[in-house]
């Protein structure tokens, strides 16, 4: 399977930050309104594309100061066969420090009120979503789309509100993996998770993706992760 269109390499970095010992890129996008609360949104296994972008920029309309880490530093991937040695090489136990030190660049704003932040991801980026907020206690809002992590991390003690997303029809997560991810994050963490469950496959919120995409439920679901956000989210300094 081909990539997405539009995926340019090095296309998308404004942001320049240290992380993990090592200098960081990322795509950052402000709210008109100059201020708001920090969301981080994470690639997919294809890297930081014109999709991840543009949902980056969604987000910030929205009122939110968005930043994309560039977790491939400045790769993206053509094929699924490139994308699956890519991801090969950023397990959880890498990626977290690297997504860490973005909540780090992203806290350290001017424009981001609150001392915590949301994060949001996509396929790959969902599972480092929930890799992100086992870890670290600054992410006070947790949604991944169709992110499923295998093995799970330690979610005792996490503090994040959850909502998550993903496909009935999705051959790679089924549902009753999502029952049992449910069940493990109500018992370790003490909190009820929200994950709803969409009549789509996997990827069904990339429209970059037409044999994928799926529009209502993708409206629905961007509806919900809005909503989840703004109630989650503080935005005081």
């Amino acid at each position: 399977m081909p990539a997405p269109q539009h995926a340019r390499q090095n296309a998308w970095q404004n942001a320049v930050f240290p992380s993990a010992g090592t200098t960081a890129h990322g795509y950052l996008a402000r709210p008109g309104s100059g201020t708001g609360p920090g969301l981080i949104v994470i690639q997919e296994w294809w890297g930081l594309t014109d999709h991840i972008a543009d949902v980056t920029d969604r987000f910030a309309r929205e009122g939110f100061v968005a930043l994309a880490p560039d977790l491939y530093g400045g790769r993206v991937a053509h094929d699924t066969d490139e994308a699956r040695r890519m991801i090969a090489d950023l397990p959880p136990e890498r990626a977290v420090p690297l997504l860490a030190g973005a909540v780090d660049h992203l806290l350290g704003l001017p424009e981001t009120t609150g001392g915590r932040v949301g994060a949001v991801g996509f396929c790959m980026g969902g599972t480092f979503v929930l890799h992100l907020a086992a870890a670290d206690e600054r992410v006070a809002a947790a949604v991944p789309f169709y992110g499923f992590p295998e093995p799970a991390p330690d979610f005792t003690g996490m503090t994040a509100a959850v909502l998550g997303h993903y496909g009935e029809h999705d051959d790679s997560i089924p549902s009753d993996a999502v029952t049992a991810l449910h069940t493990t994050l109500k018992r370790r963490t003490g909190r009820t998770p929200t994950l709803y469950s969409y009549p789509a496959g996997h990827a069904f919120f990339n429209d970059e993706r037409p044999e994928a995409y799926d529009a209502p439920s993708a409206s629905l679901a961007w509806t919900r992760t809005l909503a989840f956000l703004r109630d989650h989210l503080p935005t005081g300094h």
